[in-house]
């Protein structure tokens, strides 16, 4: 009897209880949900020479930030499918090593060829995907597009599974087809209300067509089933201060920072905190409102311990953030001089954007707003090579309207906020607005 994954591939385990706790495994790690470490011990547990299932528990304490047991779990799977996988089992295996291993090129390469002989290989497939995914990482000014075209490639390999419509919807929404990509998130969410990545990307849409409203009623209705130590908890939550931002409740998106986001009372993994305290204390400062000294000084402690050099260009970013707010100039130099070292050695995929975006936090900080601009204006449309979504990157095209506005360029300020207002409008934005038009007259 061949057992099988939940998308009909063949997998190398003579145990139907290894098999089914496998395909849970996977389900829960698609779905972002709670309890696919437990799924996949079960799997390993029933059958220790399962490849796959040691793949995907090395996935998980990669994604965690668990390097000696991803190592061990890795080894494990590479052994394991050398002995008894098929062809698709040890390319699968081969892909997940090298992504987690940083070599991301070769994974994406290998990843894309790998999707044109089994398509239906869902984790494969997700490897590409997502705010943190191949191609948002990979340095390409057209990852958003690269995704919606490897989903529309593929969409009917898996009809109305609820995972891919998950991601396609998502994919869409991130490349400007917001209504579309709404629509299909949602019918992901139908399917499966226990799936924090529809959750999260229908956020994601909302924030994108202005239904701030619509966002928060979402997350606080459907948020209490999810378990705190879920891979998305904390980060939903950033999506409802993020709301409470656009529509000026400044001690609200601060209210939720401290019960949910700052590093006292995170469960997040660490790329996820680090990137997402910083983007909203930041934030706050640019709309000119006070943020506790000491709230950038713990976050600087949580960051220096994760994050103590350069190597993760998004992470890179926002730890400039934490830097420029404290004064702590010499770190902040010290990892621009590392950035500006790879760039030179051809080693920095998002290019000279990510340096330059460092300095121009220095600048903000330092109230050089024309400095700011200088560093900004040029790079703006290479922002997006820095990966993650399109809300998290939009705090760039923020620090550069406010420093137009304080540097006494106003029309082109204007120009930014006018072009927002396509897709939707908010009291944040307004007051930018006015600054800007007081300012012409």
């Amino acid at each position: 009897m061949t057992r099988t994954d939940r998308y009909g591939l063949p997998v190398s385990t003579s145990s139907n209880a290894a098999a089914a706790a496998y395909r849970e495994g996977i389900d829960l790690i698609l779905s972002a949900w709670t309890g696919a470490d437990a799924a996949l011990d079960a799997a390993i547990a029933a059958d220790p020479d399962f490849a796959l299932a040691h793949a995907a528990r090395a996935r998980l304490h990669f994604t965690y930030a668990e390097p000696a047991a991803m190592k061990a779990r890795l080894a494990d799977a590479r052994a394991a499918v050398a002995r008894n996988g098929d062809e698709r089992e040890r390319s699968h295996v081969d892909i997940l090593g090298l992504a987690m291993e940083g070599q991301s090129p070769k994974a994406l390469t290998a990843a894309l060829a790998h999707l044109e002989r089994w398509p239906r290989d869902a984790m494969i497939l997700s490897q590409p995907l997502g705010a943190f995914g191949l191609f948002a990482f990979s340095g390409m000014r057209d990852h958003d597009q690269a995704r919606v075209d490897l989903c529309e490639r593929h969409a009917r390999h898996y009809g109305d599974d609820w995972w891919f419509e998950t991601y396609h919807g998502w994919s869409l929404t991130e490349n400007k087809s917001v209504a579309r990509g709404r629509d299909l998130t949602q019918r992901g969410l139908d399917k499966r209300r226990e799936n924090a990545n529809a959750a999260h990307a229908l956020a994601h849409a909302m924030f994108e067509d202005g239904s701030t409203a619509a966002a928060d009623a979402l997350i606080t209705d459907w948020l209490p089933c999810y378990d705190r130590s879920g891979i998305l908890y904390g980060h939903i939550f950033w999506h409802q201060a993020l709301a409470a931002l656009e529509n000026g409740d400044t001690a609200r998106a601060l209210a939720i920072y401290r019960a949910q986001l700052g590093p006292a009372v995170t469960e997040a993994v660490p790329l996820n905190a680090v990137t997402d305290c910083a983007a909203l204390l930041w934030r706050i400062d640019l709309d000119g409102k006070e943020v506790p000294r000491e709230m950038w000084s713990e976050l600087a402690a949580y960051s220096d311990k994760y994050f103590p050099s350069a190597g993760i260009t998004f992470a890179d970013v926002h730890v400039a953030f934490i830097a420029a707010a404290n004064g702590d100039i010499a770190a902040l130099e010290k990892r621009v001089a590392a950035l500006e070292k790879r760039l030179a050695d051809g080693k920095l995929a998002a290019g000279a954007a990510v340096p330059a975006m460092c300095r121009a936090s220095r600048a903000f900080a330092d109230g050089d707003f024309s400095a700011a601009v200088r560093h900004l204006e040029p790079v703006a449309c290479d922002v997006v090579r820095i990966g993650g979504s399109h809300a998290q990157r939009e705090i760039f095209e923020d620090m550069l309207i406010v420093s137009l506005i304080k540097a006494g360029e106003p029309v082109k300020a204007t120009t930014l906020l006018d072009r927002r207002l396509h897709h939707r409008a908010s009291v944040r934005d307004n007051r930018w607005r006015q600054a800007a038009q007081a300012m012409k007259h």
